[in-house]
């Protein structure tokens, strides 16, 4: 799920400063757990794509991952 996120990030779909779905609809989307979602979005942040802001929702923040 992260890596598909990044996907649509990596290819503009997911634009900079573009609001993520919340969590609870992402694991709906994707058909997964809340604590999956919660976990995907937890990666993007330390890869450096997102950044979630408390009572604002996470945001592209970054179009591609940093070298590693």
């Amino acid at each position: 799920m992260a890596d598909h996120l990044a996907a649509r990030i990596a290819s503009g779909e997911l634009a900079l400063n573009d609001l993520l779905p919340a969590e609870a609809k992402l694991a709906r989307e994707y058909g997964v757990s809340l604590g999956t979602a919660r976990r995907a979005t937890a990666l993007l942040r330390e890869r450096g794509l997102v950044a979630t802001l408390r009572s604002k929702g996470t945001f592209v923040v970054s179009p591609s991952a940093p070298a590693r």
